[in-house]
């Protein structure tokens, strides 16, 4: 019977990062990584690909835990000469409500203090901070901290295009987007020279004997003897789980994106993530509300929608190509592969867009076919990662890294690899272990939690 120091149950990012951490980072030399998918196929690649360390509290936990990821993939980025093409572009949440504004501004500066750094404040007066000059598309590890703008001159002078009656612009710095798929495979490539074992196959049994982790079987029926088995499933993550009688408390949400044509040229390219925190009415003519209000099924679509539609300019200098992102049913569901999406989906979101760009109504009735993507984002309630061991010894956990796996991968691996060789843990890893909700006073800070989520 073959053996295994390590297996690792998945090759997206969480798990590629993990072989990566174990192999190249820790020295171990018999690490198997087993999946029945495509490294980086079901999840890791129809994200947004970006990262951010703007998170709110209660408590520093999710803000140090980034910053320690961003810090990582910069670390990575630079050995690599920037393989992955990281930047430094920032989200921008916008909002023409004044109360919703007074939110950002309170949200911000609590967000501030837990340590994602300095927040300026621009109120139009002659007395306002320096704005931070933007090098679009470059990363800029000095520029942290945000920019919380409440002039709405300065707004439309830099975004023109937005809707005039917007009132305030939180622009976050440590933050932008990557190459996802360039990240797992230099990861993947690293981990592979360093001796890791992938194998193409499914997981049918995790053999528990006396309480403790000793074999993992397959489909195939070739069994793998080993004592540290590490479930990086993504959003099977916890049928898994159940295979070593460990129930999970995590749920599934359906993501979708749009790869969108701007063939009339509308968006620039020099943007940040661009986010509208408002909620959004669709707007439809006299027939088309007529037709709506008569069919169950869609007449949801006359009712006002989640804050929360983005978009962000995707791929080079010359490309004509955004992201649209908008997720309003964020009832949980089981997953299914391919996942299936609404096939008005793009009209949706691009209606829901026109709120935040007026002028992309030009699209209406003009838009070339779009291309639907997305997966599932595999969370817990608060919204929070599981890492680390289960009652069931050598039983590990990455996973519920929801959609924010590309940005949270590094922090996350190196946590789950300071588990499996008994290093320091860092003083945040105890709110990430499973064990937490047997915690009386971590339930009920989990009560006074939002979900970070966009």
């Amino acid at each position: 019977m073959p053996t295994a120091d390590v297996v690792i149950c998945g090759a997206g990012i969480a798990g590629i990062a993990a072989a990566y951490q174990l192999t190249v980072r820790h020295g171990l030399s018999g690490v198997v990584m087993i999946d029945d998918q495509p490294p980086l196929s079901v999840t890791s690649d129809k994200s947004t690909e970006c990262y951010r360390n703007w998170w709110p509290g209660p408590g520093d936990t999710m803000v140090r835990f980034m910053n320690r990821s961003i810090d990582l993939l910069e670390e990575l980025a630079a050995e690599s000469g920037n393989r992955f093409v990281m930047n430094r572009n920032g989200y921008a949440y916008l909002t023409a409500d004044p109360a919703r504004a007074a939110e950002l501004e309170r949200g911000a500066r609590e967000v501030s203090k837990l340590g994602a750094g300095e927040l300026r404040i621009h109120r139009g007066r002659t007395d306002d901070p320096p704005y931070p000059e933007e090098h679009f598309d470059e990363l800029e590890p000095g520029l942290t901290g945000a920019d919380l703008v409440l002039d709405r001159d300065r707004i439309l002078r830099r975004f023109p295009f937005i809707a005039p009656d917007v009132v305030a612009m939180l622009h976050t710095r440590r933050c932008g987007w990557l190459s996802a798929q360039q990240l797992g495979m230099y990861l993947l490539e690293q981990a592979r020279e360093h001796g890791l074992r992938q194998i193409h196959g499914r997981v049918a049994e995790i053999v528990v004997s006396g309480g403790r982790v000793e074999a993992v079987r397959l489909d195939s029926g070739e069994t793998i003897a080993t004592r540290r088995f590490v479930n990086a499933a993504g959003p099977l993550a916890p049928s898994l789980s159940r295979l070593a009688g460990v129930e999970l408390p995590l749920l599934n949400e359906l993501h979708g994106k749009v790869t969108f044509d701007d063939h009339l040229g509308i968006l620039p390219r020099d943007l940040p993530l661009m986010i509208w925190t408002d909620p959004v009415s669709l707007t439809w003519n006299e027939e088309e509300r007529e037709q709506l209000a008569q069919d169950p099924e869609l007449s949801w679509l006359l009712e006002p929608m989640p804050a929360g539609v983005h978009f962000r300019p995707e791929g080079g200098a010359g490309s004509r190509m955004h992201l649209l992102l908008w997720t309003y049913h964020l009832e949980p569901v089981e997953p299914v592969f391919p996942p299936r999406f609404d096939p008005f989906y793009p009209e949706v979101v691009l209606r829901g867009l026109i709120r935040m760009v007026p002028a992309l109504a030009e699209y209406l009735g003009r838009m070339r076919r779009p291309y639907v993507d997305g997966g599932y984002y595999c969370k817990t309630r608060e919204n929070r990662p599981l890492i680390g061991p289960t009652p069931v010894e050598g039983n590990y956990l990455l996973c519920g890294l929801s959609g924010y796996g590309i940005m949270a991968c590094q922090a996350a691996a190196e946590l789950l690899g300071a588990h499996l060789v008994a290093a320091d843990l860092p003083d945040y890893a105890g709110e990430l272990l499973l064990g937490r909700y047997e915690d009386p006073a971590y339930l009920r800070k989990v009560e006074a939690m939002t979900s970070g989520q966009l």
